[in-house]
């Protein structure tokens, strides 16, 4: 075992997908997402692996292989949502919906300083856009919070 520096980030999604190839286009479209490069499979002509550079993040996706990735749709939903950064998040979910994306949540100005928004794209995966629009200290946050389960 030798100590070398990790080049890659510490940790980075990897997302199974029923349809790679348009995975990484409406990633692209929506989310301004750069390919940094994909792996064919040359018996299927399915995508193995993929890399996309998000906001600076990296991801990484794949068609299902049932052996080693299941994709939502085979799980029956998703137990993860991807929080992104943007800079508008109307605009954004406006982009993502016009690209065949569902809208889960719409548009709010949240308790903890964000405004955000969650959609669901057409592989199942869900994504909540968010921008900061507040600097709240965490026990402003909890005290909101108290206050809206409240009053729920």
């Amino acid at each position: 075992m030798h100590n070398s520096p990790i080049s890659d980030p510490t940790l980075i999604p990897y997302l199974a997908v029923d349809d790679a190839k348009q995975a990484i286009s409406f990633y692209q479209h929506v989310f301004d997402a750069k390919e940094l490069y994909r792996l064919i499979d040359p018996e299927t002509g399915k995508i193995g692996h993929a890399e996309l550079l998000l906001n600076g993040t990296k991801i990484m996706l794949a068609d299902e292989y049932p052996t080693y990735n299941k994709t939502p749709q085979t799980l029956g939903g998703t137990a993860v949502t991807f929080a992104l950064m943007v800079n508008d998040v109307d605009a954004s979910v406006v982009r993502a919906s016009a690209a065949g994306a569902i809208v889960v949540r719409p548009p709010n100005d949240e308790f903890y300083g964000h405004r955000s928004a969650t959609i669901r794209d057409p592989f199942g995966h869900e994504w909540m856009f968010q921008k900061e629009i507040e600097k709240v200290e965490p026990t402003e946050i909890q005290r909101r919070w108290d206050q809206m389960v409240k009053k729920s």
